[in-house]
């Protein structure tokens, strides 16, 4: 004899036409099945939003810009000088930021001063206190 055992046996269950192990099942059902869990996940279009804002934070420049913007609203001589890049690269993740809602801008005077929009701050935010609950996160917010 080897010590090994046979192979561990799974209880099954079929839901539906579904075959998924008993424990699956039983939790499932205290979703409401199937269809409970359906109901629960967020909206197509609300998929489709979560999407384009995790894409527009894809790049580490426009991190930046976020975590500058979540402190105060700044015109664009101040991002620039804070993140050091040109002007057409600074123009260019500023677009994508807007075009995606999360900051937007207005004109004062000679300025453009730019600040995340109601939905860019919540999602930031959020964003930032889940990555600091991870091991290594910082915790302190931006920077």
């Amino acid at each position: 004899m080897t010590g090994q055992s046979g192979p561990t046996r799974i209880l099954r269950k079929n839901i539906g036409d579904l075959s998924i192990p008993q424990e699956i099942a039983e939790s499932l059902c205290s979703y409401g099945g199937l269809d409970g869990l359906s109901s629960s996940l967020p909206s197509d279009a609300l998929l489709r939003q979560m999407r384009d804002w995790y894409q527009a934070c894809a790049d580490p420049v426009r991190l930046k810009i976020l975590c500058l913007l979540v402190v105060h609203p700044l015109c664009v001589c101040v991002i620039k000088a804070l993140t050091g890049i040109a002007d057409s690269k600074l123009s260019y993740h500023l677009g994508i930021l807007k075009k995606n809602g999360l900051v937007g801008s207005e004109q004062q005077g000679n300025y453009i001063i730019y600040r995340l929009t109601p939905a860019g701050r919540t999602f930031l935010e959020q964003e930032l206190e889940r990555c600091a609950a991870f091991p290594g996160g910082e915790g302190a917010g931006p920077g």
